[in-house]
């Protein structure tokens, strides 16, 4: 994968998980306030109906002013300004939650006024069926406020887990998305790992065919010294083996060459000399030598040339190579002796150039993968198949550069047709 696109996942994929986390975090803010909200809405109702039935209870009037106050986050005061009893107080408190649906744990404590402290509270649970009320081991904080003589307290001690349960589904979405984030980091730390050693891997590739390069070449002018020599010319058997030499060296050339181009295109290191071509002239001109790869295997090449004079924009070399990588394959997949058709016409603003073959076909199942990088298709019994997997990998590559359409037809045992539409230049227009 490239530094650029691996830089664009990383910030793209940081900018989006920072504001799916800030979103979050303000969805479940707003989520506890507006739940705390409601909560404390429905206890300050709830008290304020409990006092005004208190005080009809006792025959008191309530004062106008400072009735309900909310001391704390989970506790709450009620100036009645008038004595009453605890068993009445009781009464009212549950029957007033009830009404607001309140049912939470509380504690309630009565103020007096003699001791000047909390006293007679008790600790209401509705989470326990038995002995659901009981004194309180400490009392409920005394109110410091001149205007409070008679008053009562009431405490949710369970209020923050009661709004936290409430919120469940936030909750749930809230870990999902951290778990999310944690995914994703751990993704791009696998994928600098893989990088840094596809890296090492290829840079190992490098230096390693660059170092072939050299007893390759030394090797090529030695046999090319051989084969010249009258003595070896004479002798047929060590012609023939100098012959194999050189065959088989220009045949590892050509594999490190590949390697070499590979590592080039992957450095995005890709330079296309572009230029006005004759693509039917092109494809005449080198037909000579990819004959020969053709006949060697007694097979048959064949041009279908329907369109004259088509002019194209592309880089010769690499046009050439793409046209060397499909005949070859076609030449090493092919069972019998080789029907190589090369095809030319013409479509609307755009030439066709085809490659068809009467090869062992590809199965359905490895056509999306046969422009993969080292991939191979496997040959059944034809065991004589060699190469590195990067030929149609290379053309795939090249197609891409020159922004041509690139499309393969086959089916297993009926051959292979690979199409490339090409746009044409305003010369042949």
């Amino acid at each position: 994968m490239r530094n650029v696109i691996i830089r664009r996942v990383i910030i793209l994929g940081a900018v989006s998980c920072l504001s799916m986390l800030a979103l979050q975090m303000y969805w479940v803010y707003r989520t506890w306030n507006l739940q705390e909200q409601e909560f404390n809405r429905r206890v300050n109702q709830a008290l304020l109906d409990a006092a005004n039935e208190l005080a009809q209870m006792n025959l008191f009037a309530l004062p106008n002013q400072k009735l309900v106050q909310q001391v704390a986050t989970n506790y709450w005061v009620v100036n009645v300004n008038n004595v009453f009893e605890a068993r009445d107080l009781e009464h009212v408190l549950g029957k007033a939650f009830e009404a607001q649906s309140l049912k939470e744990d509380y504690e309630y404590g009565i103020f007096d006024c003699s001791s000047d402290q909390m006293v007679r509270g008790k600790a209401v649970k509705y989470t326990s069926q038995k002995d659901n009320s009981a004194p309180l081991a400490d009392p409920l904080p005394k109110h410091y406020d001149q205007d409070f003589i008679y008053y009562f307290g009431v405490l949710f001690p369970n209020k923050s887990t009661k709004i936290l349960s409430s919120m469940s589904l936030v909750l749930g979405f809230s870990i999902l998305l951290l778990l999310t984030v944690a995914f994703f980091i751990y993704s791009m730390i696998v994928i600098l790992r893989q990088k840094q050693l596809s890296e090492l891997q290829r840079d190992f590739i490098n230096n390693m065919t660059h170092e072939f390069k050299t007893p390759i070449s030394t090797i090529n002018i030695s046999t090319d010294v051989f084969l010249k020599n009258e003595k070896i010319q004479e002798d047929p058997r060590l012609s023939r083996y100098a012959s194999i030499i050189k065959e088989q060296v220009l045949r590892l050339n050509t594999q490190v060459e590949k390697v070499l181009q590979l590592a080039k295109i992957e450095r995005d290191n890709i330079e296309l000399h572009v230029e006005e071509l004759n693509i039917t002239e092109l494809i005449h001109s080198i037909v000579p030598s990819i004959e020969l790869k053709v006949t060697d295997k007694n097979g048959h090449l064949s041009l279908d040339l329907k369109a004259e004079n088509a002019y194209i924009k592309a880089d010769k070399l690499h046009l050439t190579n793409i046209l060397h990588n499909l005949v070859d394959n076609s030449v090493k997949y092919a069972k019998k002796a080789p029907e190589i058709v090369i095809g030319l016409r013409k479509e609307e603003n755009t030439v066709i150039l085809s490659v068809k073959d009467n090869g062992i076909g590809i199965p359905k199942e490895h056509l999306r993968r046969v422009f993969d990088k080292f991939h191979r298709v496997p040959t059944g019994n034809v065991h004589n198949v060699k190469g590195f997997g990067l030929g149609l990998f290379y053309v795939k590559t090249m197609c891409k550069e020159h922004k041509w359409q690139i499309d393969l037809q086959s089916e297993l045992g009926q051959g292979t047709i690979i199409n490339i539409r090409m746009p044409l230049s305003h010369e042949t227009h």
